[in-house]
C-alpha cells in the first residue's frame, strides 16, 4: 500500500487541520466540510488523516467493525468471537458511484453459482466508526445525496430490495471537500457537517517553496520521507488520545452557553445545531490545549468553522460568511 503525505508534514491551511483534529478528538461534531480553490490540499490532508487516528477494536471477520459479538449483524456469516485492533476506516465514496455500491447489494455470483441469496457488503458498512470522504462533494448526484441523509440521520442502513431485507450501523463522520466555482451543495446536505472551513492558495512565496519542496521530496521517496516525518505524526496522535481522555473532564459554565446562545441568535442561524455544535467544538480545542474550562478564547477560535455555513443568506451583505461571524463575535463578545 502506498503512503499518504504526512500530516504533520503539510505546510499552512491550519484551520482545516484543526478542524479535522477536533473532529477525531470528539466525533460528535460531526463532518468537516472544505471548500476551496483546486490544488490546495484538500484532498491530501483528509487522505493524510487516516495515520494519525488511532485504531479501533473490531471482530475478526466482522464487514461492519462491530466492537463486540453482540453487535454483530445477523447475516453476517464469517465473524469471529476474537477481536483485532483495525486502523480507524477512511473510506472514498467516488462521484459517479451507484447506490447498491454505496449501500451494498445482492451478491450476483453466488447467487448464479451457489443459488444462495447473501448480502455483499458496501461503502456505507466499511465506513461504520469511521470517515466517509467525498471529493467534489457538491457534484454528487442527488439520489445519493438522498441515500446519506437518510443514513446520517438514522446510523443505519436499510437495503431493502431482490428479497433481501438488511440491517446493519453505519454511523460515520462525513467529510466533504469541493470547489464553490463548480456548484452549490444543497442544503439538507450543508446541514449534516459539523464544521466547515475555506481555503485558500498560499499568498507568500517562502510557503510555496517550502511546499514545493517537500512534495517534491515526498515524489521521489515516499517511503524516506513518511520515515522522517513519522516522529511528529506519532506525536500528534498521542495528542489526540490524551485530547480524547480529557474530553469529559473539561467544564462549560452557564456564562459560555449563554455566549453561545447569543451569537446564534445575533447571527439568525436556524435551529439549535449551531449552540451544540459550538459547544462541542470549543469543548474539543479546550482538551487538546489541556484546558481545563471552556473560555471565551476557544469559542472565538472554532466560531467561524463551527458557524459560518449555518448563515441565512443576506442580499443586503455582499462580505463572507466568515467575516458575517467575525463582526458578530466582536459585536456579542464587546
Amino acid at each position: 500500500m502506498s503512503k499518504a503525505f504526512p500530516f504533520s508534514a503539510i505546510v499552512g491551511q491550519a484551520q482545516m487541520k484543526l478542524a479535522l483534529t477536533l473532529t477525531a478528538i470528539d466525533p460528535k461534531i460531526g463532518g468537516v466540510l472544505v471548500f476551496g480553490d483546486r490544488g490546495t490540499g484538500k484532498s491530501t490532508i483528509v487522505r493524510a488523516l487516516a495515520d494519525l487516528l488511532p485504531p479501533i477494536t473490531a471482530i475478526v471477520g466482522c464487514p461492519v467493525n462491530s466492537q463486540a459479538t453482540d453487535a454483530v449483524p445477523e447475516w453476517v456469516e464469517h465473524a469471529t468471537k476474537k477481536t483485532h485492533q483495525v486502523p480507524t476506516p477512511v473510506v472514498d465514496l467516488p462521484l459517479g458511484i451507484s447506490a447498491d455500491r454505496v449501500t451494498g447489494a445482492l451478491d450476483i455470483e453466488r447467487a448464479l453459482v451457489d443459488g444462495v441469496k447473501t448480502f455483499q457488503p458496501g461503502l456505507l458498512a466499511r465506513a461504520n466508526r469511521g470517515y466517509l470522504y467525498i471529493d467534489e462533494v457538491n457534484l454528487l448526484e442527488d439520489h445519493i445525496v438522498d441515500l446519506l441523509l437518510d443514513v446520517a440521520q438514522s446510523g443505519e442502513n436499510v437495503v431493502e430490495r431482490e428479497g433481501l431485507s438488511i440491517r446493519h450501523p453505519s454511523r460515520f463522520i462525513l467529510i466533504g471537500s469541493g470547489n464553490p466555482e463548480e456548484g452549490e451543495l444543497r442544503p439538507q446536505l450543508l446541514d449534516r457537517f459539523g464544521l466547515s472551513v475555506e481555503v485558500r492558495t498560499p499568498q507568500t512565496i517562502l510557503d510555496r517553496i517550502d511546499i514545493i519542496k517537500r512534495r517534491d521530496a515526498f515524489d521521489r521517496d515516499p517511503d524516506g520521507f513518511y520515515a522522517e516525518w513519522a516522529t511528529e505524526n506519532k506525536k500528534l496522535s498521542r495528542e489526540i488520545v490524551n485530547a480524547r481522555r480529557r474530553l469529559n473532564v473539561v467544564e462549560t459554565s452557564d456564562k459560555m452557553l449563554e455566549t453561545c446562545a447569543e451569537i446564534c441568535v445575533a447571527l439568525g442561524s436556524d435551529g439549535l445545531r449551531g449552540e451544540l455544535t459550538l459547544l462541542k467544538t470549543a469543548r474539543a480545542l479546550a482538551a487538546y490545549l489541556g484546558d481545563k474550562h471552556v473560555t471565551l478564547s476557544h469559542i472565538k477560535h472554532i466560531a467561524p468553522m463551527a458557524l459560518s455555513h449555518r448563515l441565512r443568506r443576506d442580499p443586503l451583505d455582499d462580505s463572507g460568511s466568515t467575516v458575517r461571524v467575525e463582526r458578530t463575535l466582536d459585536a456579542v463578545m464587546r
